[in-house]
C-alpha cells in the first residue's frame, strides 16, 4: 500500500459498499479523508465549508439557550463539531443509518471522533433518520416524542439527488410536515444541498413552515481553481 494512499476501513451496507480512505494531496500538502459509497464520493475533508455553515446558519436562526439539536448524518463530523462549538447548545443527537461511520468515530479512526465522543453534550444514535422523522417517537430512543430547537440534515446530495430512493418522501410536503412535528414552536429546520438554491424547493418548504429561504454557500475548489455553490435551506416552524 502506497503511503500516499490508504484504505482505512471497508464495510458492506444495505445501500452499498462503504469505504474510508486517507490520501496525501501533494498539491496542497495535506492529508484528505474521504468516504465513498460504491463508486460515489459521499464526503471529503477537503470541502467542508457548507457542512459547517449548515450548523452555523441553523443555530444563528435559533433563539434561546441550552438548545437541543439533532443532526441527521454524521459523516466526517464537521457539522456536529460546528454545533458543539456553540456554547448555547445544551445537547446534540447525531443520527446516522451507517453503523460503521459511528464506529469509525468512536474508535478514533476519524480525526474528529475523539472530540465528538469526548463532549458530554453529544450522543450518537444509530438509526434511519428518515424513518424516525416520519414516526411519532422521533429521534431520541431514550425519550420518545422529544422535540428540538433545531434539526439539521446532511444526508442526500440534494432534495432531488438521493443516496437511496427510500428518502424521496421526506422532501415532499407530508415528509416535511413530519420533521416539523419534532420541532418546538419557532424551531429551525436546516438542510444541506450540493446544488445551488432551488426556488421550487424553497416554495415547497414555505407550504409547511412559517418562514423558508435558501442560503447560497460559495467556496473555492483549489484542485480545479474555481468556485462552487452549494446551499443551506433554512425554515422556521
Amino acid at each position: 500500500m502506497s503511503r500516499l494512499f490508504e484504505e482505512l476501513a471497508f464495510q458492506a451496507t444495505p445501500i452499498g459498499e462503504l469505504s474510508l480512505r486517507r490520501r496525501r494531496e501533494l498539491s496542497l500538502g495535506v492529508d484528505v479523508y474521504e468516504i465513498k459509497l460504491g463508486d460515489e464520493f459521499l464526503m471529503s475533508s477537503l470541502f467542508t465549508a457548507s457542512e459547517i455553515e449548515l450548523a452555523r446558519l441553523g443555530l444563528a436562526a435559533t433563539d434561546g439557550s441550552a438548545l437541543d439539536i439533532v443532526v441527521g448524518g454524521l459523516g466526517l463530523g464537521y457539522t456536529a463539531r460546528a454545533v458543539l462549538e456553540n456554547t448555547g447548545v445544551g445537547s446534540l443527537l447525531v443520527v446516522d443509518a451507517l453503523e460503521a461511520v459511528i464506529e469509525w468515530h468512536c474508535s478514533g479512526l476519524l480525526p474528529l471522533g475523539p472530540e465528538l465522543t469526548g463532549d458530554p453534550r453529544c450522543r450518537f444514535v444509530h438509526g434511519d433518520f428518515f424513518a424516525m422523522s416520519a414516526s411519532a417517537a422521533g429521534f431520541d430512543p431514550e425519550q420518545p416524542g422529544r422535540r428540538f430547537d433545531a434539526i439539521l440534515v446532511d444526508i442526500d446530495h440534494s432534495p432531488d439527488a438521493l443516496l437511496a430512493p427510500g428518502s424521496a418522501g421526506f422532501y415532499r410536503p407530508d415528509g416535511l410536515r413530519g420533521v416539523a412535528s419534532h420541532l418546538r414552536p419557532g424551531g429551525v429546520f436546516g438542510l444541506w444541498s450540493n446544488e445551488p438554491p432551488d426556488d421550487a424547493f424553497t416554495a415547497r418548504l414555505a407550504q409547511v413552515f412559517a418562514e423558508a429561504r435558501g442560503e447560497a454557500v460559495v467556496f473555492h475548489n483549489p484542485l480545479q481553481d474555481r468556485d462552487f455553490t452549494q446551499t443551506v435551506y433554512l425554515a422556521r416552524a
